[in-house]
C-alpha cells in the first residue's frame, strides 16, 4: 500500500494546485489533507475525528508555517516530542520569507524548508520537484 501525502494547507488555491502538479506526474501515493494545525496533530496521532484512522503514516508531511488553531512550527514541534512520529519527514511548504521561521523550522529538525513561489508556474515546479524527490528518490524511515 503506498503510504499517503499528508498536506496540511489552509489555502484551497494551493492545495489544488498541489494535487495538479501531483497528478501531472502520476504519484499514485493517496493525498490526504487538513486545513489547520489542530487537524494535522489529531491526524498524526490518531486521535479525535481521526481516532479510527487505519492508513499507515504519511510518506512526508507538507506542512504550512501560518495556519490557524496551531501554526505550522508548533505541529512540528509536537510531531519531533513524539517518540512514534519524531522521524515522520516533514517539508515545510511555507510563503513565510522570515528568516526566523526558516532558522526555527530547522532548529525542530524539519527535514526541508521550500518557500512557496508567488508565480503560478514556479510554484507547481516545486511542488513536482517535492514529488519526485520525497515519493520517487526518498526512502522513508519505517512506520513507528
Amino acid at each position: 500500500m503506498n503510504r499517503p501525502i499528508l498536506i496540511v494547507e489552509d489555502d484551497p488555491d494551493d492545495e489544488m494546485l498541489m494535487r495538479r502538479a501531483f497528478k501531472k506526474i502520476n504519484i499514485a501515493n493517496p493525498i490526504d489533507v487538513v486545513n489547520d494545525g489542530e487537524e494535522a496533530l489529531h491526524y498524526l496521532f490518531r486521535t479525535g475525528p481521526f481516532q479510527d484512522r487505519t492508513t499507515p503514516a504519511p510518506q512526508v508531511v507538507l506542512l504550512d508555517i501560518n495556519l490557524p488553531k496551531f501554526d505550522g512550527l508548533q505541529v512540528l514541534s509536537r510531531i519531533r516530542e513524539n517518540e512514534a512520529t519524531k522521524m515522520q519527514p516533514v517539508v515545510m511548504l511555507t510563503s513565510s520569507d522570515e528568516q526566523e521561521d526558516l532558522l526555527r523550522s530547522y532548529e525542530l529538525a524539519a527535514n526541508s524548508y521550500v518557500r512557496k513561489p508567488v508565480d503560478f508556474d514556479q510554484f507547481a515546479q516545486s511542488v513536482t520537484n517535492i514529488g519526485l524527490f520525497w515519493m520517487l528518490v526518498n526512502n522513508p524511515p519505517p512506520e513507528g
